[in-house]
């Protein structure tokens, strides 16, 4: 079960594209099945049409037989009594002649079923099929005679075709002679009607298939079209995350080599130089001793110059990690940078915080930090400001932290990209903000960061925060 899910678990951009495709399948499958019901629904329509205006041409065509044939001898008809054999004969005769293409053919039966003419099936003739029914169970001699009877109409129903005893669909018109009390008519296969509704409807069902078709491909050409540009992008995102992983990753790298390097300098250039000069007023003070000479001022010198190491040594390690910041919080440790910033470059600064208690996540106060010792950084390269105010305090929306100098704007300070980037990876690891306002040709830079609500501590976890910064302070690095 786990290899199943271990197949099943999909990356982001496959993800992503699953989302756009599954929309998509259900519209099109939507579409095509709304796009099937229409095209059946108007090609049934269409193909009653056709086949309403085939029988009527084929019903009006036997009208016209039935007339044309009435006409002919109707003359006989109307000057004959009911009783007059011979004029019967005549007529009968008149029709039986009456024969047309190849099955086509008049009959007469009186009103009781007996056949009178049916010249292309004459074994019918003398014959009462009276009660006869096709294989539908219509009851066609019964229809011709109840038609004749109100006058004249049509009757559909199944019969033998002359050339093959097949039965087929047939249309038939009947009217009537009454004072002989006879049924005339005559009818015509629909079988190349039929044919034609049915290539309509396969004409129909295969354009429906086309349809089904035409859809599936632009379906398929669709989804090529979301896997792809989703697999371009995964692909391209990725070879951005990794050109920024790399590049973070260098910037990393080129930020602990710079540490290390500035650290290297400062304790060659301070510590070593002044363990040199203890060094040297130690041995001086030992040859002295040595001698019986007086070796106090030797031993001054290098106390002094070992307390002053001393304070290096302090200062370093302030820098790398400071302590206030895990003793005394956020506000002391930026006076402290605050102060000592001023008292190394010369440089106003002035710092204001309102009464802020330490409730900050160990995360959000070293980024605070970091961010206040950047930007007084920026400030001491690049700025050439006389004066810088420092300022933090709480809000609804969490902390803000801001930094202004009087310098010459961001636009003159060449190298500084840097680190404003450091500040603004620190506020966005944060989930805050950092905004840098400072107007082209115009003096003066504002840095402001903010950090949100969530990086808060709890009054009950203020304890347990304190307590890990402290342990944290104490671990060797």
């Amino acid at each position: 079960m786990r290899r199943v899910f271990d197949i099943l678990r999909l990356s982001y951009g496959q993800k992503l594209a699953l989302v756009a495709a599954i929309p998509l399948i259900f519209a099109v499958a939507g579409i095509a099945g709304l796009v099937t019901v229409q095209s059946k629904a108007s090609a049934e329509q269409e193909i009653r049409s056709l086949e309403t205006r085939l029988i009527e041409a084929k019903k009006q065509e036997l009208r016209n037989y039935v007339t044309q044939a009435r006409n002919g001898f109707y003359f006989i008809y109307g000057n004959a009594a009911p009783d007059d054999q011979k004029a019967k004969d005549q007529v009968k005769q008149i029709l039986s002649a009456m024969i047309y293409g190849d099955e086509g053919f008049f009959f007469v039966y009186d009103y009781d079923g007996n056949n009178l003419v049916s010249p292309r099936q004459t074994d019918r003739i003398g014959a009462n099929w009276a009660g006869l029914e096709d294989a539908n169970g219509t009851p066609v001699i019964d229809d011709y005679i109840r038609v004749a009877r109100q006058g004249s109409g049509y009757v559909s129903h199944l019969w033998p075709k002359p050339t093959t005893g097949q039965e087929a669909e047939m249309i038939t018109y009947v009217t009537s002679f009454p004072s002989w009390r006879w049924a005339v008519g005559t009818g015509v296969f629909i079988d190349d009607v039929l044919e034609s509704v049915a290539a309509a409807r396969a004409e129909v069902e295969a354009r429906v298939q086309r349809t089904y078709l035409y859809i599936t491909v632009i379906t398929l050409a669709a989804l090529l079209v979301v896997f792809g540009s989703g697999m371009f992008i995964n692909f391209r995102e990725r070879r951005l995350a990794d050109a920024k992983l790399k590049e973070l990753t260098q910037r990393v790298f080129d930020a602990q080599e710079e540490e290390r390097g500035r650290v290297a300098r400062e304790l060659h250039d301070g510590i070593s130089q002044m363990l040199v000069g203890i060094r040297f007023a130690l041995d001086t003070a030992r040859r002295r001793l040595s001698t019986g000479s007086h070796a106090q001022g030797s031993l001054d010198k290098g106390m002094d110059a070992l307390g002053d190491a001393i304070s290096e040594v302090r200062r370093i390690s302030r820098d790398l990690r400071p302590g206030a910041l895990d003793d005394l919080g956020l506000g002391p440790a930026i006076k402290t940078l605050t102060e000592d910033f001023a008292k190394r470059t010369g440089i106003t600064t002035q710092f204001d915080t309102v009464v802020f208690r330490n409730r900050l996540d160990p995360e959000a106060k070293i980024a605070l930090y970091r961010i206040a010792q950047e930007a007084l950084t920026n400030i001491e390269r690049h700025a050439n400001a006389s004066t810088v105010s420092i300022d933090l305090r709480g809000h609804r929306r969490g902390v803000t932290l801001r930094v202004e100098d009087d310098g010459t704007g961001i636009q003159m300070r060449k190298g500084a990209g840097i680190g404003l980037r450091n500040m603004e990876e620190r506020a966005a690891q944060l989930d805050g903000t950092l905004r840098i306002l400072s107007a082209k040709g115009k003096t003066g830079t504002v840095i402001e960061a903010t950090v949100p609500l969530t990086h808060l501590l709890a009054p009950q976890n203020e304890a347990a925060s304190a307590a890990e910064s402290s342990e944290k302070a104490k671990a060797p690095a």
